[in-house]
């Protein structure tokens, strides 16, 4: 027999020499009755205690909830019903109880005494009060033979969380903040006065396994309930808490309330949330995204973050294992670029681990191939995130199908040289530390419209191994004060772990020349352009802005950009080069003449739809693609444009 179960046999004798004390004082009977199927030896329950390594869970009871000796006796009589066949013929209630045990008490059935507050006993109805059928809550019943188990009434409402993985250090020392809070030696000792703990951040899975090392170390168990199973009515709630309360007590733990996604859902739950987190007397931790305080109880905020680029390199080398070492310089990249959490680097790490032979095989050759997969794992990993919010684009552009002046392709080669080394240069070489402010990497990229300025973003996103969103600034401005901000606040929270490139299309809607304050809405506009400015800083990755109009932005906007690339309209010699480049190699043609082409006066996006059109008209005639194709193209383009296109444009076009 092992331990566990001598002291399973331990508290049963223990627990029925007790029942049979009470059946002594109900039957008057001398000494407990020696045929009740118990071989207690002559011991006597303080003996029987003693011996035992863990306390009776009757005498845990009883010390939690402060039972007094008629309550105690009280609640053994409605056990004894349940559990021993001698107890048959007596029916349990307030008036036997009154009749037949020593300092018996009026107040013990008082709705606020122990064991009706804590429902550790049901009354049932009768004629009167003290003659309805007393009965014990079988969660009770259980925790008394020594086995414990969640309520059943909070089954669905709460759920236990796992123990944590190892954390790294910064994590930790939020872990041991949180014991220390826990830890400390309250002057009234009530549960009420223990502060709430808040955890705020954007990690909930990081929030949990924080919350849950802590516990750890308290020797705590943990569960968590999401603020949307929380009864929407007030006395509901009320009797939801009391019987967390009692779960809390009787099962060592705490509570973690998943508030995260309180923002998406408006305010309908904010009465239930501050309620339930002032008025619980248990150990209770808030996740949130944004700190908030509750007006009637002690908080202990905690901000959580994403862990440092060291803990990101150790996270990312416990990942992948053995694998590590094929990856050279590659953790230092996907730390450099990727701004994951603990979760989320474990997620990507099996994911790769798990891709089969073909990265085995990669990850053996030349071109280490299993970087390169790791890499577009993470980037895959942000994308759902933002799918919802902007419109991903696939970058086919390379530099070669970029034509700009030389002087613009620097300016944009020195942009995709600032994203790809930023982490050296801020962090190892300690820019970083001389200011927390302009350490985002933004562009403006002014000029007409077809002048070059979404394919030069292709080009850096092709570049640098990006992911690049465009986002319709006129979709996200808002006529309503503050949803602007809202929206932006999305867009830039949801692109951070990837730091993928923002390409803000049309900048125009929210960025024109700020006017004086003459009335709110004018005061709000401004904000939200101060909103976006600061973003703009503190965001990881590259942010562009078009605009058609750079004359309508505000100079005090302008100085905050980083990068300003003009786009210019094409010159004749740079609409030749587009020509030359615009048809893939595949695409059969027959006298086509760049130069001639060139005479054309229009923009590289017009040059593109004109291309693109002749094409199909070449199809459509099952013939190589000519120059009566492009002509043709040509007039339906003007016409699109309401353009008159004159006879020096198309001279010799078809001699």
């Amino acid at each position: 027999m092992n331990k566990q179960e001598e002291w399973f046999n331990a508290n049963r004798h223990y627990l029925y020499l007790a029942l049979a004390q009470v059946r002594q004082m109900i039957e008057g009977i001398d000494s407990p009755d020696p045929n009740n199927g118990e071989n207690h030896k002559g011991k006597s329950l303080e003996e029987f205690a003693g011996e035992m390594e863990i306390p009776p869970p009757l005498e845990t009871l009883c010390r939690i909830f402060g039972l007094s000796p008629f309550e105690r006796n009280l609640l053994l009589l409605c056990a004894g019903v349940e559990l021993d066949d001698h107890f048959a013929h007596i029916d349990p209630c307030f008036n036997l109880a009154m009749t037949h045990f020593p300092n018996a008490h009026w107040s013990a059935l008082n709705p606020a005494a122990p064991l009706r507050r804590w429902r550790l006993l049901e009354t049932g109805n009768g004629e009167t009060l003290t003659k309805g059928k007393l009965s014990i809550d079988e969660r009770v019943l259980h925790y008394m033979m020594g086995v414990s188990h969640t309520d059943e009434r909070l089954m669905g409402i709460v759920k236990p969380l796992p123990p944590s993985p190892e954390l790294v250090p910064s994590y930790r020392q939020l872990a041991h903040t949180i014991k220390r809070v826990w830890s400390a030696d309250y002057d009234s000792g009530s549960p009420v006065m223990l502060p709430v703990i808040q955890l705020w951040g954007k990690e909930p899975i990081t929030k949990q396994a924080i919350t849950s090392f802590a516990c750890s170390l308290l020797d705590l168990n943990l569960f968590k309930i999401s603020v949307h199973a929380l009864p929407p009515v007030l006395s509901e709630l009320d009797a939801l808490m009391r019987l967390w309360e009692r779960e809390a007590l009787l099962d060592d733990s705490v509570l973690f309330m998943d508030c995260d996604s309180m923002e998406l859902t408006g305010k309908e739950y904010e009465t239930l949330v501050t309620h339930f987190v002032e008025e619980i007397q248990s150990l209770l931790v808030i996740s949130s995204r944004a700190p908030c305080s509750p007006r009637q109880r002690p908080v202990v905020t905690l901000h959580v973050d994403k862990p440092s680029s060291d803990e990101q390199k150790i996270l990312w080398r416990q990942a992948l294992g053995a694998h590590k070492r094929h990856l050279n310089n590659y953790v230092d990249r996907l730390v450099s670029q990727f701004h994951l959490g603990l979760p989320e680097i474990f997620s990507a790490g099996a994911e790769a681990l798990a891709q089969g032979e073909a990265i085995k095989k990669a990850s053996q050759s030349k071109d280490n191939g299993f970087g390169p997969a790791l890499w577009n794992i993470c980037r895959m990993k942000s994308r759902p995130k933002l799918d919802e919010l902007a419109q991903r684009i696939e970058p086919a552009a390379a530099w070669d199908d970029l034509v700009l002046p030389a002087s613009r392709k620097q300016v944009l080669r020195e942009i995709s040289l600032q994203v790809r080394w930023r982490a050296r240069v801020y962090e190892t070489w300690g820019f970083a530390s001389k200011s927390s402010r302009g350490l985002g990497i933004s562009a403006l990229f002014t000029g007409a419209s077809g002048t070059g300025k979404t394919m030069a973003a292709e080009v850096l996103a092709h570049e640098l191994e990006l992911d690049l969103y465009r986002i319709d600034l006129s979709q996200v401005v808002s006529k309503y004060i503050g949803e602007t901000e809202k929206n932006l606040r999305r867009i830039f929270d949801a692109a951070e772990d990837g730091g993928v490139i923002l390409f803000f299309d049309e900048a125009d809607a929210l960025f024109g020349k700020r006017t004086q304050v003459k009335d709110s809405h004018d005061r709000y506009a401004n904000i939200e352009v101060s909103y976006l400015l600061q973003r703009m800083e503190e965001y990881r990755g590259l942010a562009i802005l078009t605009t058609n109009m750079k004359e309508a932005l505000d100079d005090a906007f302008l100085r905050r950009i980083r990068f300003i690339v003009k786009f210019p309209f094409p010159s004749p010699k740079e609409r030749a080069q587009i020509w030359e480049r615009i048809y893939p190699d595949a695409t059969p043609r027959q006298d086509l003449d760049p130069q001639r082409l060139a005479q054309l006066n229009i923009t590289g996006g017009n040059i593109r739809n004109i291309a693109l059109n002749a094409a199909f008209l070449a199809a459509h005639e099952g013939k190589p693609l000519g120059m009566k194709h492009i002509l043709q193209s040509v007039r339906s383009e003007y016409d699109k444009l309401e353009k008159t296109l004159n006879a020096v444009e198309i001279a010799g076009w078809l001699t």
